[in-house]
């Protein structure tokens, strides 16, 4: 078994990291082993920089500039909000979107902040685009704020006053979990009492407290002022919430107002007031708070249940050690406690006038004061920064099972955040940024480098609760600035052990894994692997890679169905409407991305473009909302499926990354070697890519992928290799010119075409790429197959929702190539028709219905339109005839073709399939097609 990266090992190889190389000498793609086993050394490339790599008119900056339009118009203090109640801070009158990064979004909010790192990350990337001052002010805006939230959590929280029912009061702001602490011992022993209360509800959050006096969730009483139904509720038990003795109010609480809450106990009697008024009573109460025993805790907003705390105003608190008369509790409306005739609580009375500090002050002469304080206490390290309380991690550590409403994916949301202000640092060099990067990995390595590897790999391996997103990646670019050797060590705990020796030894283990949870992780060991030198990070993302394309790749490139990996080879069983994620997309051409620049791979290029032309912009509607990115999360891919562009409350996961997608398209265009002496096209793009190193400048003009040509003009001088990607699918049409004249090159498809020369200003490059239509069948159902233009996945406009039949091969040519069957649809580019079937490309973000895939039928065995008149019969696997014999396309001329049906037909008139008469008759269809192409 391959050495563990263990943190004993960290400081040492943290000390040697500056002596390993990041960079190995350049080899060509072909030393690249292709299946697994022991990976040589391979070439490492480089990527450059969005901000010299500019976007030319064209698809993808029209689908870019949807989303910058979104980027500068929404207000940051939005996202801001959030991180500023955390921490107790005034939220400018800013109101949080819905959705996930809401208090009021699924699972209580419990990944609010997400959304927030990668709108950063966007508007970093959006600068990096276009130089716009709007993109770098509001980075700027967003990393004081950030800044000023970490500073208020590392000190005590003040008291914030509000105008009360009889003067000043004290307010609660909802998001801040801060609650009052008074002294126990005020409500020990208590064989009757009183609470009386004036309270502001800001939101009528279930479950939330008034008071809870007790010791845990199986004895106390509380007050509350909303229960399931809505309803104030008052209870006490000692022996959890089924035996609780309840008194429920008749009405819910108003919003924004002040209203007077009491509750009396006295003998086998309890009631409840509301404004004076008794709204409910229960005459058969056994239970005082004498009976629960010596309580522990005197809580006023916090409960003892993962209930949230009571946000909204409090004026004149009291606690009496008698049953107040309903008359007595009437007067309470029109004066303070204090002032009437019942005088003020004597266990204890909280007129609420405080202006700041930490206490209210206990004016019945018991100096039992109440503290200030968060209900999950102080951060453990200077370095926390979140918009919800540090609980979640505590919690994780001792989780054995997930639970997303208690623990949501925490170190998931900590690495969006550290990932949006590393971004921000690195556009706007605002040192602040940074500071709060570096400290968020100084406080993660607190907690961490305290927990057992045993401790680390359950966490890891908790579904959802335990995911980390691409925290490792975010870590290791910290590092790169701080040199912190901390930071390297951190990278290493969250390695999950058995998952990386899986995949290093080859072995598929991801049936029934969370694909999101999981695809990041494999970027982050390609990274530790260059960090480290550890073998087994990068052959387990190097196998990894390939565990999922092709077997668990959907036409479009994306993969997982209900957000999970399935059997290997399963595609068509699983289209559905929860199919392909587009989180998963993301994840996988970041992993693409860190594995090209290792290996050098034209297939990894080729991966990237489809999905990138296919999934990821096609996952962009193709319109603007000033509220929302209008992205995708599931992309449904069962017939007649209808894209959702405002999934689930909004503000997901996908949204978020959607965000990052729509400015970065062109970030893995071009790539160079460590040299500089090799520049590497793979992506056919309309953009300049600005070679600053080599002072040359490399403009592509096309309408790639409306057209399969481009044309790159050089603008400079410098001898360099220029190599284009030959893509798999252009077939025997490759063809380059420069400056007018073919040149005499070996274009292999799936590899790249090598031009070395002394490049001079005013040079032309003109890339030949045509396209030809392919059918691709899915591993476990042959005949349930999607059509591939060139790069472009066709869908069928329709809302049927079987799958459409569809026959091809009674056109097909001796390239293989099935265009012949389309009819281009007039002024629609890269729409067509076959038959009654209208076909576009699945980049339109649209929300009509569609097919993605169809059902291959050819019932007849046709060659160019001659019918042998002799059914297409299938095999035992499904392939039929006409499978088998094109599956050796292209054919260099007729001849071979009509070789290629006389082997398969004997072959299956010899396993009695077709009968003799059966089979001369294919030999003189084919004999007859004419196949002038």
């Amino acid at each position: 078994m391959a050495r563990h990266f263990k943190r004993r090992d960290a400081l040492r190889i943290g000390a040697a990291s500056a002596s390993l190389p990041l960079l190995t000498s350049p080899t060509s793609a072909a030393d690249s082993p292709s299946t697994p086993g022991a990976l040589a050394e391979t070439a490492r490339l480089r990527g450059f920089p969005l901000s010299d790599v500019t976007l030319g008119p064209g698809l993808p900056a029209d689908k870019r500039a949807r989303m910058l339009r979104f980027a500068r118009g929404y207000d940051e203090d939005r996202l801001l909000q959030v991180f500023r109640a955390n921490a107790d801070l005034p939220t400018h009158g800013a109101v949080a979107p819905d959705g996930w990064e809401s208090l009021d979004g699924e699972a209580n909010g419990n990944l609010r902040g997400h959304f927030t790192g990668h709108f950063m990350t966007m508007l970093s990337q959006a600068h990096a685009n276009t130089g716009e001052e709007v993109f770098d002010r509001k980075l700027r805006t967003m990393i004081a704020a950030l800044h000023e939230c970490r500073q208020a959590l590392n000190r005590a929280p003040s008291i914030r006053s509000t105008a009360g029912r009889f003067g000043s009061a004290v307010a609660v702001r909802r998001g801040s979990h801060l609650y009052f602490d008074a002294p126990a011992e005020a409500v020990n022993g208590l064989s009757s009492m009183t609470f009386a209360a004036w309270i502001r509800p800001v939101v009528a959050e279930p479950w939330t407290r008034v008071f809870d006096f007790g010791n845990d969730t199986e004895t106390n009483l509380f007050l509350t002022p909303c229960d399931g139904d809505g309803l104030p509720r008052f209870a006490i038990t000692r022996a959890g919430s089924a035996a609780e003795q309840r008194i429920v109010g008749e009405q819910p609480l108003p919003l924004d107002e002040w209203s007077h809450v009491a509750v009396t106990l006295a003998g086998d009697s309890g009631a409840l007031y509301v404004n004076g008024r008794r709204v409910g009573r229960n005459a058969s109460m056994s239970l005082t708070p004498a009976e629960l025993g010596t309580l522990s805790h005197c809580w006023l907003g916090r409960s003892h249940h993962d209930d949230p705390v009571h946000a909204g105003g409090y004026d004149d608190i009291n606690l009496w050690s008698t049953a107040l008369t309903g008359e007595q509790i009437a007067r309470l409306q029109h004066a303070r406690a204090a002032d009437t005739a019942a005088g003020a609580g004597d266990r204890f009375s909280y007129d609420c006038a405080e202006q700041g500090g930490t206490v209210l002050h206990d004016r019945s002469g018991s100096g039992r004061h109440a503290g200030y304080a968060r209900s999950w206490g102080e951060p453990s390290h200077p370095g926390f920064l979140a918009a919800y309380p540090e609980t979640q991690f505590i919690l994780l550590e001792s989780m054995t099972t997930s639970d997303y409403h208690r623990v949501w994916a925490p170190y998931y949301t900590a690495h969006k955040i550290l990932q949006g202000v590393l971004d921000a640092y690195e556009t706007t060099n605002d040192q602040r940024a940074l500071d709060l990067a570096s400290g968020m990995c100084d406080w993660m390595h607190s907690r961490l480098s305290e927990l057992s590897d045993t401790v680390l790999q359950r966490m890891w391996g908790i579904f959802s609760s335990g995911e980390y997103g691409g925290v490792v990646e975010a870590i290791l670019r910290t590092y790169e600035h701080t040199r912190k050797p901390q930071h390297l060590r951190l990278a290493g705990y969250f390695d999950p052990d058995s998952l990386i020796d899986a995949c290093a030894r080859d072995e598929d283990v991801l049936d029934g894994k969370h694909a999101n949870q999981h695809i990041p992780i494999f970027t982050g060991l390609s990274m530790l692997y260059e960090h480290t030198g550890e073998q087994r990070y990068r052959q387990a993302a190097h196998n990894f890679w390939r565990m999922v394309v092709p077997p668990r790749m959907f036409g479009i490139g994306g993969t997982s169905e209900g957000e999970f990996f399935h059997e290997s080879g399963a595609v068509a069983e699983l289209l559905g409407p929860e199919t392909v994620e587009t989180c998963c997309a993301h994840n996988m051409l970041k992993l693409t991305r860190s594995l090209f620049l290792r290996e050098g791979r034209a297939e990894y290029a080729e991966y990237y473009e489809r999905t990138l032309l296919n999934q990821i912009l096609g996952s962009k509607q193709d319109e603007d909302d000033p509220e929302k990115p209008l992205t995708t999360y599931f992309v449904g891919l069962q017939p007649g499926a209808v894209r959702d562009f405002t999934p689930k409350e909004g503000t997901t996961c996908c949204e978020g990354t959607g965000m990052e997608n729509a400015t970065k398209y062109q970030d893995s265009a071009y790539f160079v070697s460590q040299d500089q002496s090799t520049l590497y096209v793979n992506l056919y793009l309309a953009s300049t890519l600005r070679w600053r190193a080599r002072g040359v400048r490399v403009e592509q003009e096309t309408t790639f992928p409306h057209e399969g040509r481009s044309r790159l003009r050089v603008h400079g001088s410098a001898s360099f290799e220029l190599r284009l990607r030959v893509p798999r699918w252009v077939g025997n049409g490759f063809s380059v010119r420069i400056n007018g004249r073919r040149q005499p090159i070996s274009a292999r498809p799936g590899e790249y075409v090598a031009l070395a020369r002394s490049w001079r200003t005013g040079d032309i490059v003109d890339v030949d790429l045509p396209f030809q239509l392919r059918a691709e069948g899915t591993p476990d159902d042959p005949t349930v197959q999607n059509l591939m233009y060139g790069p472009v996945n066709l869908i069928a406009r329709d809302g049927r929702t079987e799958f459409i039949p569809l026959s091809l091969y009674g056109t097909a040519r001796l390239s293989g190539d099935l265009s012949r069957a389309l009819e281009p649809v007039p002024d629609a580019g890269l729409h067509f028709r076959i038959g009654d079937v209208r076909l576009a490309p699945f980049f339109e973000g649209t929300t009509e219905a569609y097919h993605a895939y169809f059902r291959r039928q050819e019932p007849r065995i046709v060659f160019d339109s001659v019918d042998a008149g002799v059914a297409n019969r299938r095999a035992a696997d499904g392939t039929t005839f006409l499978d088998e014999v094109w599956a050796k396309a292209p054919f260099g001329n007729k001849g071979e073709l009509t070789s290629r049906v006389a082997r398969v037909s004997q072959s299956w008139l010899q396993r009695g399939v077709f009968t003799a008469a059966e089979r001369e008759r294919i030999l003189s269809a084919v004999g007859r097609a004419a196949y002038d192409d």
